[in-house]
């Protein structure tokens, strides 16, 4: 009987590291080929011979390297040399064997080597396969006729992709349509999976479990579901405890444990489509998938409405290592770095290795873990090799500390709780080939004595200190759910409110995945534990930051790390991205401190160190914006415009304002040019019937604007709203109303992010803004040219809502909070005012062109962009006499300048409310 294939393994291995160096064909070539036989359990004098003879077309004899009469030639050459030529050489000699009417010894397979390096052919299949010397234990199986195992003509393996997936997907729909559903479907599905990737990597023999089912199940599928069940079984069981009479392929099974197998399933009815399914996907090549990803693939599999979206439910590696690198991945590589040769001081870091924890607390399937898992083993690999080196006859068990017992999770969805587990095992299994690869021993985890522990159940209702207590936890990381405030269930924001707590001001602001800040916040409490977590960059912006940081630093949180926005990467062609940050915090301090910033969302940042971070990502104080009811700075107040709640009665397009006037010409006075927010950016034309300066006589003489007045009302009194109600008593007043003679400045409240600049203007008294329009009456040049300023829209990006991702303009956050310049002497203002008004003048050069095509970034005209830099110079000397690098710089300044400009405010109140205690 042939060594299995878990043997020939490891014998590749130790032969691959024994000849690593060589290079000598003539002092070493035979040796060499003595003992590649060996690795199959073979003696090559019984079956193969040194220098056959063979005569060519000029009738001299050539010599044949290694001859296996029927079954392969070799040809050797020293390090380096070109392979082609032996090539050449080989068919050369198989031509010659031809002429001399030795058909039946000619061979199916050709060998070349140059020790280095392996060149397969198949001359039956016309296939060709090369690796390396270093590569051999993952290419033994195309080897698989020199020990003697069949050779089965199979379609070419593909490596995974979109269409394994849905070779899964359409098993698990054919599945679920016959009426197997739920927790047994999707634990057949992990089983399946296991398999698929086991028999392709080595943990099974190679093609185990599709040989199986092709050679034991019938073409009709009708017995396919009792012949897995009895593999899944035969995996449950110790070895030394199955039965003698178990047929061979089950027998060499090997034992898997870890509860994969355990539990008892009902026998799934198969056809024979979904057989036909079920080997087609045995035939993908899975040893090439990354089990970082594989948990994620094939959550689409449960999704089939996102099957084409493939890739959109989990994140790159690269995104992944953002975040691990600076919350304990970088310290451990500068550690190993000082280590450098000290035998102590890589046993100790070894051992600490060995103790760390991490908790996932909204794992999914285990992408965060897995990669965490991967680059502690990497460092340990490199540990181990400096402690020791070429040494061989190693026990490789006993060398490993690192292990998939250390990594913790929660997820809410079983489906994925479960891939997690088979992905860290899967991932396991490859770092134990590296290390296998690395010390010459076949090592291999089996059984599974130990296991992930991925906790099935919702981490914002269950004691996070039932999963992992918190003396053991070392780190804490992951990816919560983005969920804004206004798109949460009902139970959703029950779950957030729990957390937080009712008594906290605004908790309605807060996404969903501040809930997780929340917990972590109060699990790490008077311990070393750190976090980091991706969030929606909402979190670091507009109101949400006063309620979400304002409590968090009551708690003494600290942001050791923050990656400030960019584009959160999925691995799915076409997918939508999230802009996202990455906050890494703690309960103590730690002594250096790093922002990275990104100069194109999309880009590779730049590394910069920090002596403090802010819940804004900057390096400023640690203070949080909240809304203010009046200017923080001596400027006119901003207002809002009209709110008319009309049901659009009052509101008219071109068009029907003419059709109305045809009927009613008397109401022509009455109408103003009306301005939304997208009227006032777009240039769009549409009026509004302003009835708050018309006598009860003139309304009663014009029947038309009586109904509309009528329709008004009725519709009010009708609304749920009780002011709404109360307003239908004054059917021709507006719920909020502004009208001013004099000139103003108007901005609208929601702005796309696209643009440079808020497109602002003034307006005078024949227009009408509704309230989506943020004004400022009484507004001068030096207003206007601040507000377009470069300095005030890096605020604004900063303090700012966003609605989507467009800025969303408040009075009371963003305007009521921006520090202006201090102490502007006559010459810095008069700069301003004559720098804002070559803005407006480039404006004016285009009389046709709306806002949006002026501020847009792809059109903004060359002199209106010219204009608006050299207004930024002038706002600037405002601030300071040096220049402003980049604009994290500015919002640093800016916080420091509402820092001091706060304080005295702070300590005003203060003084009442003692007074008042007193009193």
């Amino acid at each position: 009987m042939p060594l299995s294939w878990n043997e020939i393994r490891s014998n590749s291995i130790e032969f691959a590291k024994e000849w690593a160096t060589e290079s000598r064909e003539n002092a070493e070539a035979k040796t060499f080929w003595d003992q590649f036989f060996r690795i199959f359990g073979l003696n090559r004098r019984l079956i193969a011979s040194f220098e056959e003879p063979v005569k060519n077309i000029k009738g001299q004899y050539g010599f044949i390297d290694v001859f296996w009469k029927a079954v392969l030639l070799a040809e050797h050459k020293s390090a380096g040399k070109d392979l082609d030529k032996a090539a050449s050489q080989a068919f050369e000699y198989i031509q010659s064997l031809a002429r001399e009417n030795r058909h039946d010894e000619i061979p199916r397979y050709v060998i070349l080597s140059d020790f280095r390096r392996f060149v397969l052919f198949d001359l039956e299949t016309d296939a060709k396969h090369e690796f390396l010397l270093g590569e051999l234990y993952k290419n033994v199986d195309k080897l698989a006729f020199i020990p003697g195992y069949k050779q089965h003509d199979f379609a070419q393996e593909d490596p995974i992709n979109i269409k394994a997936v849905q070779i899964m997907g359409d098993l698990h729909d054919t599945l679920e349509a016959g009426g197997y559903t739920g927790h047994d479907l999707e634990r057949l599905l992990v089983r399946i999976l296991f398999c698929l990737f086991a028999e392709d990597t080595g943990i099974f023999e190679r093609n185990a479990f599709q040989l199986y089912i092709e050679n034991h199940t019938l073409a009709d599928g009708s017995n396919v579901g009792a012949a897995i069940s009895e593999f899944f079984a035969v995996l449950n069981k110790p070895v030394e405890n199955r039965q003698s009479g178990l047929r061979e392929e089950l027998a060499d099974l090997p034992y898997v444990n870890g509860e994969l197998f355990a539990e008892m399933l009902g026998f799934p009815a198969f056809d024979r489509a979904m057989r036909n399914s079920l080997i087609a996907a045995t035939r993908f090549d899975w040893s090439q998938i990354s089990p970082a990803v594989f948990g994620a693939l094939f959550q689409a599999v449960m999704e089939p409405s996102e099957r084409r979206k493939i890739g959109a439910h989990y994140t790159s590696e690269r995104d992944i290592l953002k975040l691990i690198g600076p919350l304990f991945l970088d310290e451990l590589k500068s550690s190993l770095d000082k280590s450098g040769r000290d035998r102590n001081k890589l046993k100790k870091l070894h051992e600490r290795m060995g103790q760390l924890k991490f908790l996932d607390p909204a794992c999914g399937c285990g992408n965060f873990l897995v990669i965490a898992y991967r680059e502690l083993r990497i460092i340990e690999l490199e540990i181990l090799k400096r402690l020791v080196g070429d040494q061989k006859a190693l026990d490789v068990s006993v060398l490993a500390k690192v292990d998939v017992d250390q990594m913790y999770g929660i997820e809410i969805e079983e489906w994925p709780a479960r891939i997690a587990e088979v992905a860290m095992w899967l991932m396991d299994h490859q770092m134990n080939l590296q290390l296998s690869e690395q010390f010459g021993e076949y090592f291999v985890r089996l059984p599974l004595k130990k296991s992930p522990h991925i906790v099935h159940g919702n981490a914002l209702t269950i004691d996070w200190t039932d999963v992992l207590p918190i003396a053991d936890c070392s780190f804490i990381l992951g990816n919560p759910p983005f969920i804004g405030s206004k798109y949460q269930s009902k139970e959703q924001r029950a779950e957030v409110k729990g957390i937080v707590g009712e008594t906290v001001r605004g908790v309605g602001l807060l996404d969903y995945v501040t809930a997780w800040y929340f917990k972590a916040a109060r699990y790490i409490q008077d311990t070393d534990i750190r976090v980091a977590f991706v969030s929606t960059n909402s979190i670091s912006q507009g109101e949400q930051v006063g309620v979400l940081w304002g409590e968090l630093l009551k708690l003494g949180i600290h942001i050791n790390f923050a990656h400030r926005t960019f584009a959160w990467q999925s691995e799915a062609r076409g997918a939508a991205h999230v802009h996202v940050v990455i906050i890494g915090f703690s309960d103590k301090p730690l002594s250096s401190r790093r922002i990275f910033d990104y100069e194109h969302i999309k880009g590779d940042p730049q590394e910069s160190e920090a002596s403090r971070i802010s819940p804004y990502l900057v390096d400023a104080p640690n203070l949080v914006v909240t809304n203010r009811s009046s200017p923080l700075c001596d400027i006119p107040a901003m207002t809002s415009g009209n709110k008319p709640i009309d049901d659009g009665n009052y509101l008219f397009e071109p068009e029907e304002r003419a059709e109305f006037l045809r009927h009613e010409p008397n109401a022509e006075r009455l109408f103003l040019r009306w301005l939304g927010g997208r009227e006032f950016i777009q240039g769009i034309e549409r009026y509004c019937l302003y009835l708050g300066d018309v006598t009860p006589a003139e309304v009663r003489g014009m029947p038309l604007v009586m109904e509309r007045v009528k329709n008004v009302r009725e519709f009010r009194s009708k609304s749920k709203s009780t002011p709404t109600q109360k307003l239908a008593a004054f059917p021709m007043e507006f719920h909020t109303k502004f009208r001013s003679t004099n000139k103003y400045l108007a901005m609208p409240q929601v702005s796309s992010e696209r643009r440079d600049f808020i497109p602002i203007a003034f307006l005078g008294d024949d227009v009408l803004c509704g309230d989506k329009l943020r004004l400022v009456p009484d507004a001068t040049l030096f207003h206007f040219g601040v507000m377009c300023s470069t300095q005030h829209m890096s605020w604004v990006r900063q303090v700012s809502g966003r609605l989507k991702s467009d800025y969303q303009y408040s009075a009371k956050l963003v305007y009521n909070n921006f520090p202006w310049p201090q102490d502007v002497t006559v010459k810095q203002r008069d700069a301003v005012e004559t720098s804002a008004a070559a803005v407006l003048a480039a404006r004016e050069q285009f009389p046709d062109a709306s806002l949006a095509d002026l501020y847009d970034p792809l059109s903004m005209p060359s002199v209106l962009t010219k204009a608006h830099a050299k207004l930024d110079r002038a706002v600037d000397r405002c601030y300071r006499s040096q220049p402003f690098p980049h604009e994290r710089n500015r919002v640093e300044f800016l916080f420091e300048l509402y820092e001091r400009l706060s304080a005295p405010l702070v300590a005003k109140k203060k003084t009442r409310r003692k007074k008042a205690g007193t009193a």
